[in-house]
Order: structure tokens, then C-alpha cells, then sequence
């Protein structure tokens, strides 16, 4: 194991023992614990300013927040529609996230640390370190329920403004901003062996994060009345990419070349140091695992997320032109759809020669509809010993933030800003796409807007670059807990009410080979055939089930099209869910903090 990543896990663990005996004897936020370890004693040494920062660290989403991040996007078709999304499922009731812990415990340092016993440069580092934190946990209040209390100081429990109501976004914002420049212009560390802490170069590629998603958010919400202020937040966007890409010395990883560069960064036990800036690290040796292989392998421990082919479609072909540009891609099988594309396909979904090891012996495995619903069934996050499908034995890192996120987000935002030029176009969506195996259209920008993506993803959007940014965004990041924060900034989401649809199935009763091994894998039945094939999965598509109830399992034409999966239930977009509804227990607490609209 990692020498320094043991000292650095040890060190977090040590903060769990420390300080939860320290906060646990305040009853008012501003008055010292009574515990072992005193006030002065943490805020007059650097000791303890590194101990209490590593409690920061748990606003981070865990390993297995991130991946299963997508688990509600429009591309991803599940066991059951998510109640969000299913008119009367949810509400105040269902709603959560209302929680200001972490909060509070980072107001405390930063209320604190101030002892002139320490140096300057010290305490602004851990200062920086602390600020953040707030914007992270901020931001991600701010894109779950808008208007939100800005707290900068640590409130005693009976304070009166604990029971204030909510201050407007932009107030909120500017707070975030404020912090994430501090944290930027503060933060001393440059460089983490482990990626998994916090450095001057992650604040910066944070930074880029939320001022896209901010500049996007007002550019296309116009009901927010924020509007103006849209460039702003989109050059400091781009200020902050540049930053990274100019500074930080990351790039994108291709070691493995095109066939195995992509995955490696997601199956990879150690970062991939080259492009990995933070990550929920493992260690078998501490026991830190994460349940990747169960949740995306199990017929009922996950949602059985798999990808829909409206999305699959947008894979573009090795020479760079769209997939549906293809005469007859509409009804090709799923063995031919898969070939001669972007290599990011084949290490995203199983296709192909794709094997996995059961017992040291690599074995082919097909889509397995045990599992998926569509026929695209995920490998990204799972590693591909079988050994690892049951419970939470997942030795893989998992990236929170890598340098590919920060290209796109500086493409982004110069397309929207009409900066974007055939260089920055080179350096970001070529580069990424040149790693992925493409080989045309690299060097310049597009000219003529794709009418797939228009049709069925952004009608509003002539701008062919932009288009394809988005392209670009949706299959470099899959799967990987951006895209429904892409859809709500957009304002596109009539997207959730898409068809859950699978690969082409040409009749029934006619067993396909899946990855062309020369082994029937699985055939679709109204009736089943008196003599079913051996080593056949055979799935219903039948109007009703035994019992009389809707099959959720059909074709798109009856007898053969495409698989559909759920399309009895509803799912109907309304304005209101762009914003969560403030939960009802905390505004029974709190009458002042009022309700979104709609809710």
C-alpha cells in the first residue's frame, strides 16, 4: 500500500476518534468544547489545523454516490420509473437534503482559526481548504433547492437567524464565488501523489464546474431574472480551465491506447495519476471498498441502469460522422450497430469480444438480460473478475474530478459565450475524441448542425460546435453523475419523458448472437417455443404477464422494433422539478423558508 495514502487515511481516521468527542460537548456552535482536546489546542498548531480539515472531506460524495450518480437520467432505463419523476409520487413529504451539519462544523474553523501563534501563509491555507468545502457544500444546495440561507458564521442552537428565511440565489452565488477564489489564491498544495486531497488545481477545476453550470443555469432559466449576469459566470469558467490546463500539468491519460485508455480510468485500484485530479480512493488494507460490481451486475441489489439507444446513437463512427447518418441504422442488430465506433462504446457497455473472468478462466459475456433491459448493459464502473459482484469488494478508485471534465467544461463555455475557435475545438473535443480512436474532424469545428441531436435533444440549439459540445459532454461523462445537472441547466427536461429503448430486435422467436461468438444468446417470445434452445435466455414481450397485469418488457412495432421498457408508466415532466421542494418537516420547523414554486 501507498505509504503516504496509509498516513493520509490514517490521519482522517484519527479525525473521527478526535473530533467527535470535540464537537460532541458544544451545545452552542460558538463556545469551545468541553472535551480532551481544547480549542487552543486545535487552532494553535498546524497539527491541528491538518486534523479538523480532514473532517472536511466527508461534503465529498462517496465512491458509491458517484457511481451511481446517473441512476436518474434520460439516458438510463431502470427497474422502476424514479418517484420523482412519477406525477404524484413525490413531494414536500418524500423530499430530503435539508441538512446543514457539515456546516456547521466548517463555520466553526473558520470562525476560529485565527491564532497569531501560527504564520500567515498557515492559516490561509487551511482557511482556503475550509471555504472550499462551504462552496461545495453550497453549490450543491443551491442546484437542489435554489434560494438557500447563507450561513458564514457558527450559529449557537438557539440563535433567532436560525429560524430566518431563505436569501436570493445570486447572494448565495456570489458567496460561493467569493469562497472558491479564496480557496484558489490560498490553497499552498499543487500536487497530491494519491489524488485524493484537495489541491490549489482541484479548487481551480471546481471552480470551472460551478461557474458553467451557474453561467448555463442563468443563460437558459430566463424565469430566474438572472439572465445578465450569464458571461459573467461563463469567463470566469473559462478563466478557471485555463488555469488547469495551462498550470496544473494534467492531461488526458492514453496509456493503452484507444481500446483501453478510457476505462482504465474508472477499473483502475490507484488513480490514474495523469488525469485524475480527486478521488474516492480504495484500500484493500483499510478495508475501503465500494459495492460497484454488485450495484451494476445484481438482478436486485441496484436499478439495473442500462443505457437507452436514442443516447447509444449519438456514439459517433471511428471516422468522426454520425452513427445515424448510416442507411438502415434504424433496424441494424445489435452485433453490427456496435462495430466501427467511438471506442468509448465498447468500454462503456458490453459489446463485442467483451469477457469477463469466472473463476481465472476469461469467459465471453454478451448483455445478459438478467439484468438489462435494453440489450446496453454498463461495464464502466465494474471491474471484470465476477468475484467482485457480490457485496461491497470493489477495489477500484473512483474519480470525483479529472482533468477531462475541465476541457469540457472550457469548451462549453467558450461555444457559449461565441468564442470558440478551431483551436480551442483541437485542444479539448478533438483531444478527447482523437483518445477515443476518431480519426476525422479533429482539428476544426463543425459547420453543419446535426439533425439527430436537434431533433431529438436540443431543438433550440443551431450552433453546430455547441451541439456537439454537448455530444461530447454526455458520452465522455457518462454515467457518471452529471447529466441530470446537465438537463436541469439546460432547461431540458422534457428529456426525463424519453422512451426507455433497447437494440433492434428483427422478429420474434428468431435467437440472436449478441457478440457474434457463434453462441444464440437470447430470443424475444409472445408464446414460448416447445423446445427452447439450450443456453437461450428467453424474454417476454407479450401484451400481459401470467397474472393478467401490463408486460413492461414490449416492441416497438409488436412483433418486432425496438425493446421498450416501462412505457405503461408515466413519466411527466413538470417546470417544478428544475427545483426540489423545500422537505415538509423543516418547513414545519420553519414557516419562513416559504416553498419552491409549484410544490
Amino acid at each position: 500500500m501507498n505509504k503516504f495514502l496509509y498516513t493520509i487515511m490514517k490521519k482522517r481516521l484519527m479525525w473521527l476518534v478526535l473530533f467527535s468527542t470535540f464537537l460532541a460537548g458544544c451545545e452552542k456552535l460558538d463556545q469551545a468544547p468541553v472535551a480532551t482536546a481544547t480549542k487552543e489546542a486545535v487552532f494553535s498548531s498546524e497539527r491541528g489545523l491538518e486534523l479538523y480539515a480532514n473532517s472536511f472531506y466527508n461534503v465529498l460524495p462517496s465512491a458509491n454516490d458517484v457511481h451511481r450518480g446517473d441512476a436518474m437520467a434520460d439516458y438510463s432505463a431502470r427497474t422502476q420509473v424514479p418517484d420523482f419523476l412519477r406525477p404524484g409520487a413525490f413531494g414536500p413529504r418524500e423530499s430530503s437534503g435539508w441538512d446543514w451539519g457539515e456546516l456547521r462544523n466548517i463555520n466553526y474553523f473558520i470562525a476560529n482559526n485565527n491564532d497569531p501563534a501560527l504564520s500567515p501563509a498557515v492559516r490561509s491555507h487551511y482557511m482556503g481548504l475550509a471555504r472550499f468545502f462551504r462552496a461545495w457544500f453550497y453549490f450543491d444546495k443551491v442546484k437542489r433547492f435554489g434560494d438557500v440561507p447563507w450561513i458564514s458564521k457558527p450559529m449557537a442552537v438557539d440563535d433567532p437567524e436560525l429560524y430566518n428565511g431563505r436569501d436570493p440565489r445570486a447572494l448565495v452565488m456570489d458567496s460561493v464565488l467569493a469562497d472558491l477564489n479564496y480557496a484558489c489564491e490560498n490553497i499552498a498544495t499543487t500536487d497530491d501523489d494519491t489524488r485524493s486531497l484537495v489541491t490549489k488545481y482541484v479548487a481551480y477545476a471546481f471552480k470551472s464546474r460551478v461557474c458553467l453550470y451557474e453561467g448555463t443555469f442563468r443563460k437558459y432559466h430566463t424565469d430566474q431574472q438572472l439572465g445578465s449576469s450569464a458571461d459573467a459566470w461563463l469567463q470566469e469558467a473559462v478563466a478557471a480551465s485555463e488555469k488547469v490546463m495551462q498550470e496544473s500539468g494534467f492531461s488526458l491519460n492514453t496509456a493503452g491506447g484507444a481500446e483501453n485508455a478510457y476505462r482504465q480510468l474508472f477499473t483502475s485500484q490507484t488513480p490514474v495519476a495523469s488525469e485524475v485530479m480527486l478521488a474516492a480512493v480504495v484500500d484493500p488494507a483499510l478495508s475501503v471498498f465500494n459495492d460497484a460490481n454488485w450495484w451494476w451486475t445484481s438482478s436486485t441489489y441496484g436499478a439495473r441502469v442500462s443505457l437507452i439507444r436514442t443516447f447509444v446513437n449519438t456514439y459517433l463512427k471511428e471516422d468522426g460522422t454520425p452513427f445515424t447518418d448510416t442507411p438502415g441504422h434504424e433496424t441494424m442488430l445489435f452485433s453490427e450497430e456496435v462495430e466501427g465506433r467511438d471506442a468509448r462504446l465498447a468500454q462503456t457497455i458490453r459489446t463485442g469480444d467483451y469477457k469477463r473472468i469466472n473463476g481465472g478462466t476469461p469467459v465471453p459475456a454478451p448483455p445478459v438480460f438478467s439484468y438489462t433491459y435494453t440489450g446496453y448493459q454498463p461495464i464502466k464502473w465494474t471491474l471484470d473478475d465476477t468475484y467482485f459482484d457480490g457485496g461491497s469488494r470493489n477495489t477500484n478508485s473512483i474519480p470525483i474530478i479529472r482533468f477531462a471534465e475541465v476541457l469540457l467544461n472550457y469548451a462549453e463555455a467558450k461555444a457559449e459565450l461565441g468564442t470558440f475557435t478551431d483551436e480551442d475545438w483541437a485542444m479539448t473535443i478533438g483531444a478527447l475524441r482523437q483518445r477515443a480512436g476518431i480519426t476525422g474532424g479533429l482539428e476544426t469545428k463543425p459547420q453543419v448542425a446535426d439533425p439527430y441531436l436537434q431533433a431529438n435533444y436540443f431543438p433550440n440549439i443551431s450552433d453546430p460546435a455547441l451541439l456537439e459540445v454537448r455530444r461530447e459532454r454526455g458520452i465522455e461523462l457518462a454515467l457518471e453523475g452529471f447529466r441530470f445537472d446537465d438537463i436541469v441547466r439546460w432547461e431540458r427536461g422534457e428529456l426525463m419523458e424519453m422512451v426507455w429503448n433497447g437494440f433492434y430486435v428483427p422478429g420474434l422467436n428468431q435467437p440472436l448472437d449478441l457478440n457474434e461468438d457463434g453462441v444464440l444468446d437470447v430470443s424475444f417470445y409472445k408464446t414460448m417455443p416447445a423446445n427452447p434452445l439450450p443456453g437461450v435466455t428467453y424474454v417476454n414481450v407479450s401484451e400481459t404477464l401470467s397474472g393478467g397485469s401490463p408486460n413492461p418488457q414490449r416492441l416497438s412495432e409488436d412483433t418486432h422494433g425496438e425493446l421498450t421498457w416501462l412505457a405503461n408508466i408515466p413519466r411527466v415532466w413538470d417546470d417544478k422539478y428544475y427545483l426540489y421542494p423545500i422537505p415538509e418537516r423543516d418547513r414545519l420547523l420553519n414557516p419562513e423558508l416559504g416553498q419552491n414554486p409549484g410544490w
